[in-house]
């Protein structure tokens, strides 16, 4: 029995090696992040069984291709976990480093999984389970690239396909992100073109299909650092055929640089308006630039979150703790984005998360694999589809791509597969088994204890999920039974604690304050207060829990009694762990103006905190004088007090800094012009708050009412005759003004 058992498990387990190649395929509904969480799951299950079979397999003395760990580079991504571990040990918080989120599926955890499968890969594999290998990386691409362009020809028509994965954005297909989708196909491409090499008849046209869509797909995705990096692996494609191929080889190729210099000097030459081109890929590529926003905040990220991994060089921060950096140097004059969890650089997360040894350990695997891929050039004719020159132009093509983005988990398994793959290749021992004296039920109790462990690395994660997810969707439905699935998932210890909150601050100050009242309102600002709380005393280090937390102290409904001590203490955190962060300073603002508007006018202490606001903001704007926010807040404030000359010197310094419209500035300086019977520069703020949100008809109506006071009846009259047609029970609300339009109106006719 213990035999035909053995049996056949040694028939499951080269698939259970093979089955990561599939997950980009996985797209699953009904899961927080459908994208990326059912192939993190599946993965880390996968790596469990396998692990669990290869113990039982070995310790019933089966044979393996132990011989092969004795090459030192074999060592390297062993090394490259280890300072992982080592360096999240001593970083800002190992139980985060080791889980991870379900938003990006990384962390040690996943780092282990993938860690393992290049060690049973590299042990076990012959030449035939690394040929199905490739064969399976290259289909599972072409059909990912194939949903891929079919996304983008549906997006291009205005339509879409009910059995295609929802675009938003730039298309992803299966992977859900265009980077994630682009980074995944630049290395599959040349695995692609491995298998092509040797194949014929029908499969070939197949694989060639692949390799085609794949293109296409990075190309329409309009991921810039994976294009480049397709570029340059063409450009040494090459001048490699000049150099070693024959001679109408060598005249095709240099035909093809010389109509690839030509093109690209057209292309710098004509490079403003190709900017504004239709077709995505080149409108992209054409507006590189300092200016570019996507370049700014990029350079933004590296260069200040560069000069923080200083501060530790050699032990690092530990994994997943690139957004505490991020944090601490996050400027919103200089950059859009609230929130960065990596540096979208993968040498530079790998030296922030991991110190310098983590780095050098990342590149040793770099420089391993194009040195073997080297060695395997060197056995076969030089020629375009040898397979070292193919390996070396995949790592070429992942280096460079990985300059500019981060490594997901399916990117990194390829990697690491590929790797054991070269090192196979090069490799002419045999397999042998190692005898042990373990008895059979010791074998199977510690391969069923190693299974075990899918239990609380996948079954409860995943049920977390899932009852997060159903919580989510009945949140304004039911506020009491989405509280009740929110403390189910909790109630499973997992580590989705910090996204439960993140989602429940989501949940109420996105929708339930907005659209809820009554007890229902209450019941989810108590809820929300009470997750973020918990989390709030668990992750010390989390700015985001901190600002989050304090936004819904902020936003608590009438009648709620806040805590203005622990309010103070969260605000103060939140300012701590990311001091130019302009929420946490407005909402300690907001504390002082709630006191003050609780007073009685002519209250003395009712000065006291208009004072105490004044100065909070007054320091804020002269950390970040480009914002213009912080500045006609105080100009209003100090209006209120009766220094009108100090309001127009914040309120002039306010509108020189006003260059691009930005809601959080134009409210209060439609609060102060209104005040001062501005009426032109009223109307200008009151227009770009429209154009924010153009169903808000109650600041559409005060625009047309201060448009008529600034002398200009007929452009007030179109607004109301807008509001007429979808409002207009609006209208009656302020009768002196609906007599007075009505009045112009009727003398028009």
């Amino acid at each position: 029995m213990g035999e035909v058992m053995t049996g056949r498990l040694e028939k499951i387990f080269p698939y259970l090696l093979l089955a990561p190649a599939v997950l980009p395929l996985i797209y699953i509904s009904g899961v927080l992040y459908p994208y990326i969480t059912p192939k993190t799951f599946l993965l880390q299950g996968m790596g469990i069984l396998a692990l669990a079979i290869f113990v039982y397999l070995a310790l019933s003395g089966r044979p393996f291709f132990y011989r092969r760990l004795r090459s030192p580079a074999t060592w390297i991504p062993a090394g490259l976990l280890l300072v992982e571990y080592v360096t999240s040990f001593f970083g800002i918080g190992f139980y985060h480093s080791f889980w991870g989120l379900f938003e990006r599926g990384d962390g040690l955890l996943t780092s282990t999984v993938i860690t393992v499968f290049f060690y049973l890969i590299l042990i076990s594999a012959d030449r035939q389970l690394l040929e199905r290998l490739v064969k399976i990386v290259a289909v599972v691409a072409g059909i990912v690239a194939g949903i891929a362009v079919l996304q983008w020809f549906t997006t291009i028509l205005g339509d879409r396909a009910w059995f295609l994965p929802p675009v938003t954005g730039r298309i992803g297909s299966t992977l859900g992100n265009a980077a994630f989708l682009a980074g995944y196909l630049g290395m599959a491409l040349f695995a692609t073109l491995v298998v092509i090499r040797d194949s014929s008849g029908f499969w070939r046209h197949i694989y060639k299909a692949s390799a085609i869509l794949s293109v296409l797909a990075i190309l329409f995705a309009a991921t810039r650092g994976t294009i480049l990096a397709l570029i340059l692996a063409g450009i040494a494609m090459l001048i490699f055929a000049i150099w070693k191929g024959g001679r109408n080889q060598k005249r095709s190729a240099l035909y093809g640089l010389t109509a690839l210099v030509i093109f690209a000097g057209l292309f710098f030459m004509f490079r403003a308006e190709l900017a504004n081109a239709p077709f995505e890929p080149i409108r992209r590529i054409a507006s590189i630039s300092l200016s570019d926003g996507t370049v700014s905040s990029r350079l933004f990220v590296w260069q200040n979150i560069g000069a923080e991994t200083l501060q530790r060089p050699f032990i690092g921060y530990g994994a997943e703790h690139v957004a505490q950096l991020f944090d601490k140097v996050y400027d919103p004059s200089k950059i859009l984005e609230q929130w960065f969890d990596r540096s979208h650089n993968a040498f530079l997360d790998y030296l922030a998360q991991y110190g310098a040894f983590g780095l050098a350990f990342y590149l040793a695997l770099i420089c391993a694999f194009a040195v073997y891929a080297l060695w395997l050039y060197r056995l076969e004719e030089p020629g375009l589809m040898n397979y070292g020159f193919l390996f070396l132009l995949l790592i070429l093509t992942y280096a460079i791509q990985n300059f500019f983005v981060f490594d997901t988990p399916h990117s990194l398994w390829l990697l690491y597969a590929m790797f054991a793959a070269l090192l196979i290749l090069l490799d002419d021992s045999s397999s042998f088994a190692v005898k042990t004296k373990f008895a059979k039920p010791i074998t199977v109790a510690v391969s069923v204890l190693i299974l075990l462990l899918i239990f609380p690395v996948v079954i409860q994660p995943l049920r977390a999920n899932i009852l997060l997810t159903q919580g989510y969707l009945l949140h304004l439905v039911d506020v009491n039974k989405a509280n009740a699935y929110f403390e189910k998932g909790l109630s499973l210890g997992t580590y989705a604690d910090l996204e439960y909150g993140y989602q429940a601050y989501s949940m109420y100050t996105d929708h339930q304050v907005v659209q809820l009242e009554g007890e229902n309102l209450n019941a989810g600002y108590q809820y929300a207060l009470s997750l973020l709380t918990k989390n709030f005393n668990k992750y010390p280090y989390d700015a985001r829990t901190a600002t989050y937390l304090a936004h819904v102290l902020d936003t608590a409904p009438e009648g709620v009694k806040v805590d203005d001590d622990f309010n103070k203490n969260v605000l103060a955190r939140a300012m701590e762990l990311s001091p130019l962060r302009a929420q946490s300073w407005y909402m300690t603002v907001n504390v002082s103006l709630r006191n003050a508007d609780a007073l009685p006018e002519g209250s003395p202490e009712k000065e006291k905190y208009y004072r105490e606001a004044i100065k909070t903001l007054e320091k804020y704007a002269e950390l970040e004088p480009s914002l213009p926010v912080a500045p006609y807040i105080l100009a209003t404030i100090y209006y209120k007090l009766g220094d009108k000359a100090a309001a127009k010197k914040w309120a002039d310094d306010a509108l020189s800094a006003y260059i691009n419209a930005d809601p959080a500035a134009a409210r209060p300086a439609v609060k102060y012009y209104l005040a001062i019977n501005d009426w032109r520069n009223a109307v200008r703020f009151l227009a770009d708050l429209v154009e924010e949100n153009p169903s808000d008809y109650d600041v559409l109506y005060d625009l047309a009412k201060v448009t008529y006071l600034a002398g200009d009846p007929a452009a007030s009259l179109r607004i109301v005759e807008k509001l007429r047609k979808e409002d207009p029970a609006i209208l009656v609300t302020d009768q002196n003004f609906l007599n007075a339009i009505t009045s112009y109106e009727q003398s028009k006719k």
